[in-house]
């Protein structure tokens, strides 16, 4: 049995039994990105539970580095990075509801395709920023380009790294704010979690009529908390999947693959992230799994597993499992 037929969206989303329709999300169709996530853009598609869209993203910098001559500085002026797609919305999404965001395949996007790393000022781990702030100088600015096909990631002639794509931004809106898409919080956002790839589904909460879904920013591949800032950052096909969850009410996004369900929270310093993804997967645990919180709280602390996502944005992104086994009914 396909384990996504035991997935929280297939057990209780609403679109069982339709038959899905799909959509393109073109670029051309798209027309102008977004660099906030929230209630006052205008939507560009609608979509009912269960429909499938194929989403052109561009990439981080929205194709402004071109070469390895194109230093940060000169063709970027942050916060603007990591156009996003979207608002869509979905055909009866409420204050209260879930929308869950199966991906389903994330293709590089071109007849060449290459991704790009680079050291931003003032942006990166290992660097000072406006958030630590620092008297040393800046780190250097260095460029790199990469080709990347399904294969892999050339990162140089010594080293191909494996083809592991995921979305770095997915969100529906907040209720009243915009916020820039440089920052995660519990709408989503720039969360930058390696696990949000294909095969995975995310599950948002709804704040909004329709919810106002976003997505872009896609990652060939990253290592844990994206260190120097940026990862092989690409423009992409997207396939997604969308379906809908009536009346279940999370403050935080979720997330499942065949293996692990998974709480995610965003916040500084990183253990107040660490603390909400584990305190939201020990509420889940309670509520859905029949564990008793207290027990759930002693257990993770056997055999909770962490993500780091981001710890570069302006607020750090962390992912708290537990792996599905131990989720099973007593007997089974």
């Amino acid at each position: 049995m396909d384990w996504l037929d035991q997935s929280i969206m297939r057990l209780r989303g609403v679109a069982q039994g339709r038959t899905p329709e799909t959509h393109s999300l073109t670029e051309a169709l798209q027309g102008k990105y977004h660099y906030t996530i929230g209630p006052y853009s205008d939507p560009v598609l609608k979509v009912r539970p269960g429909d499938c869209i194929v989403v052109e993203t561009r990439d981080a910098f929205e194709g402004a580095i071109k070469t390895e001559q194109d230093l940060p500085s000169r063709v970027l002026t942050m916060p603007f990075v990591n156009p996003q797609n979207g608002p869509i919305m979905v055909e009866g999404a409420e204050k209260g509801d879930v929308i869950a965001v199966h991906i389903k395949s994330i293709r590089p996007r071109g007849p060449n395709p290459r991704g790009t790393c680079c050291m931003i000022p003032q942006f990166g781990a290992l660097s000072g920023t406006s958030l630590t702030a620092l008297l040393s100088d800046s780190l250097p600015e260095i460029v790199r380009k990469i080709d990347v096909d399904e294969d892999g990631v050339y990162w140089s002639k010594r080293v191909t790294l494996p083809y592991k794509p995921h979305i770095g931004t997915l969100s529906c809106s907040p209720e009243i704010d915009s916020i820039n898409t440089l920052t995660p919080d519990a709408h989503g956002g720039n969360m930058d979690l390696p696990d949000m790839g294909p095969g995975s589904i995310t599950y948002l909460p709804v704040q909004t009529a329709g919810g106002r879904l976003f997505i872009g920013d896609a990652h060939a591949c990253q290592g844990d908390g994206e260190v120097c800032g940026t990862a092989v950052e690409f423009a992409s096909t997207t396939t997604i999947e969308v379906d809908l969850i009536k009346g279940w009410q999370i403050d935080w996004p979720r997330l499942e693959n065949e293996a692990v369900i998974m709480a995610i929270g965003s916040a500084r310093p990183l253990e107040d992230a660490t603390r909400i993804a584990y305190r939201e997967l020990v509420l889940w645990m309670e509520a859905e799994y029949g564990y008793d919180r207290w027990d759930a709280y002693m257990m993770l602390s056997q055999c909770g597993q962490v993500r780091l996502g981001n710890f570069v944005d302006p607020k750090y992104t962390v992912g708290a499992a537990i792996t599905k086994k131990y989720l099973a009914p007593e007997g089974v």
